[in-house]
């Protein structure tokens, strides 16, 4: 579930579902980074009557996309994106019983306690491709799995399909012209739903019916996903 090509995730989708120019999505995306790829969030939310970048299938609730006054560009974006994933259930898990299964963790140090300070020191590095860096991982011969729900928009599916043709892996020819293999929902026998193909040590699997959080939209699918990632089916 990759972060790896901002501008080539964004720009197919945004462009494609949105009506917004293209020139405009690219100039927001590349040349003045994060705060314009917040202005260009807050765009798209307003054309779309408020679409959950983690759904699409979904909406915002008002407080997530009203900007609140003399808030910065960082701040807006942590409340979009840092937020959402710190439900109360979700911390009392982290912190309750996976923290104690685990038994390392000390005492100070609390699951979520250090995103909002991690995601700033990052804002410089968001918008930058790293796609040579997934090549350097297939050269050395480490195994590389993209996962992505059908539904997602912060990491869009076919975004995910434009970085990959970018890759200079000596594979990526073959691993292409691969068809794609269906996967039956565990949950609904005969369904399906994902689809996936690999070839040597790249993997690309197309989660259906989820969105970002593919754990949480389709988890049965998840761990099936999972098992096939790492051999135990």
């Amino acid at each position: 579930d990759s972060w790896i090509s901002p501008l080539g995730q964004y720009l197919p989708l945004c462009h494609g579902t949105s009506g917004l120019p293209l020139s405009t999505v690219l100039t927001s995306f590349w040349v003045e980074g994060p705060e314009l790829w917040s202005v260009t969030e807050s765009v798209v939310e307003q054309n779309t009557n408020g679409v959950n970048f983690y759904n699409i299938l979904t909406q915002e609730p008002d407080e997530e996309m009203s900007s609140v006054a003399g808030e910065g560009f960082l701040s807006l974006l942590m409340r979009h994106h840092i937020s959402p994933l710190h439900r109360q259930s979700l911390s009392q898990l982290m912190n309750g019983p996976i923290r104690k299964k685990l038994g390392i963790i000390p005492q100070n140090v609390t699951w979520g306690g250090q995103a909002e300070a991690v995601f700033s020191s990052m804002s410089g590095d968001f918008m930058k491709s790293v796609v040579d860096v997934v090549d350097q991982l297939l050269d050395a011969g480490v195994n590389v799995t993209v996962y992505n729900g059908q539904l997602d928009l912060i990491v869009d599916t076919m975004g995910q399909e434009q970085w990959v043709k970018q890759l200079k892996w000596v594979g990526l020819q073959s691993f292409s012209q691969m068809k794609w293999t269906a996967l039956n929902d565990p949950a609904f026998p005969g369904v399906t739903g994902a689809f996936y193909k690999t070839y040597k040590n790249f993997s690309f699997y197309w989660i259906l019916k989820a969105g970002h959080m593919i754990p949480s939209d389709q988890g049965p699918m998840a761990l099936q996903m999972l098992k096939m990632i790492t051999q135990q089916d």
